[in-house]
C-alpha cells in the first residue's frame, strides 16, 4: 500500500504590521483548506509568516507585537497549537521570532493534529543584514508522521548549504519542508536549488515562499526524480498535492528516472571526504576567503 501524504502549501500575504491579524488570516485559510480539501493532512506556510518579515516595514519596535519575539511555548505558539487541534491537521506555520534568555531565533514549529508541539527548528544560516541580530540554531530537525514517513525541516537560506539537506536525508528524511521568504532577485536561483536538492537527495522538496510588497512568491513542489509538480506565480495561492513516499523508496532503489542510484553508491563509497574529516575551515580553498562581514563598499 502506498504511503500517501496530502499536503497544502500556502503562499500568502501577511497583514503588514499586525501579527494577530495575520494569525486570524492563517486561521481562516487553515479552516477553508480543511473544508475544501478534507484529504489534506499537512499544511505548510512560509517563513516568518506571522511577523511578516518585519524588517521591511518601518514601524518602531514596541509599536505592536510584530517585532516582539515570544517564548515557545508562548501565546502565539499556544494559539497555533489550538488551531491545529481544532482543525485536526499537521501544521507547520512557517516560522516566528523566538526568544530564549538573551538570544533571539528564527524558529519553525511542527504541530500535530492533536495540537502538540512535536518539535521546533531554529534557522542555522542567517541572511545578512536582515538577521544579524538573530542567533543561529545548531540542531537539525526531522519528525515522523505515523504510517507515512519521516520529514525534515530547513528554513530559507539553509537550502544554499548542501550539507544541511544531505544530513537530514542521512537522518532518514524522505520529504524536506522548506518555508522561505525571499524578496530578492535570487528567487530564480532558489528554484534551481529546490530541484537540485530534490535530485541530489532523491526526496520531495516542498519550497513555500510568501508574497507582499517585497515577497517574490513562486513556491515550488519537486518530486524525488527532480520533476516540478507545481509552481506558483507571484500572487497568493494554495498548492495542494498528494505525494507518495513510496516514490522516494522507488527512486532511491531504482535510480533517478531509473538511472542514477546516487544515495546507494554514496553509502558504499570508501572515500573519506577530507572537507568533513579535517574540518571545513582547514581546506585551502576556504583559508583564502576573507573574514565573514557585510560589505559596505566595493573597495
Amino acid at each position: 500500500m502506498s504511503r500517501l501524504l496530502g499536503i497544502a502549501g500556502v503562499q500568502m500575504e501577511p497583514i503588514a504590521g499586525n501579527a494577530w491579524e495575520t494569525f486570524r488570516k492563517i486561521e481562516m485559510l487553515v479552516h477553508e483548506i480543511g473544508l475544501s480539501y478534507p484529504w489534506v493532512q499537512l499544511i505548510l506556510f512560509h517563513e516568518l509568516v506571522v511577523p511578516g518579515f518585519a524588517k521591511f516595514y518601518l514601524q518602531e519596535p514596541g509599536e505592536n507585537d510584530l517585532f516582539e519575539a515570544q517564548t515557545i511555548p508562548g501565546p502565539l505558539s499556544d494559539a497555533l497549537c489550538d488551531l491545529a487541534r481544532r482543525e485536526k491537521r499537521w501544521l507547520v506555520p512557517g516560522s516566528m521570532y523566538e526568544i530564549e534568555g538573551n538570544s533571539k531565533y528564527n524558529t519553525a514549529l511542527v504541530i500535530s493534529p492533536e495540537g502538540k508541539l512535536i518539535t521546533k527548528y531554529r534557522k542555522m544560516f542567517r541572511w545578512l543584514p536582515y538577521e544579524d541580530d538573530l542567533t543561529p540554531g545548531d540542531q537539525l530537525c526531522v519528525f515522523d508522521i505515523p504510517d507515512v514517513g519521516r520529514l525534515g525541516l530547513c528554513i530559507c537560506y539553509d537550502m544554499w548549504y548542501p550539507e544541511v539537506v544531505r544530513t537530514l536525508i542521512w537522518m532518514g528524511a524522505e520529504v524536506i519542508l522548506h518555508p522561505t521568504f525571499t524578496p530578492t532577485s535570487d528567487r530564480s536561483l532558489e528554484l534551481i536549488l529546490s530541484q537540485a536538492n530534490a535530485i541530489m537527495n532523491q526526496c520531495y522538496f516542498i519550497d513555500i515562499n510568501g508574497v507582499n510588497t517585497f515577497g517574490g512568491g513562486k513556491s515550488i513542489l519537486v518530486d524525488p526524480d527532480g520533476r516540478v509538480l507545481q509552481q506558483a506565480g507571484d500572487h497568493e495561492a494554495i498548492l495542494t498535492e498528494i505525494i507518495d513516499l513510496d516514490h522516494v523508496t522507488r527512486t532511491r532503489n531504482y535510480g533517478t528516472i531509473g538511472l542514477a542510484q546516487t544515495l546507494k553508491q554514496l553509502r558504499e563509497c570508501s572515500i573519506k571526504f577530507p572537507i568533513y574529516e579535517q574540518g571545513v575551515k582547514n581546506g585551502e580553498g576556504f583559508k583564502q576567503l576573507e573574514p565573514m562581514k557585510l560589505h559596505r563598499r566595493l573597495y
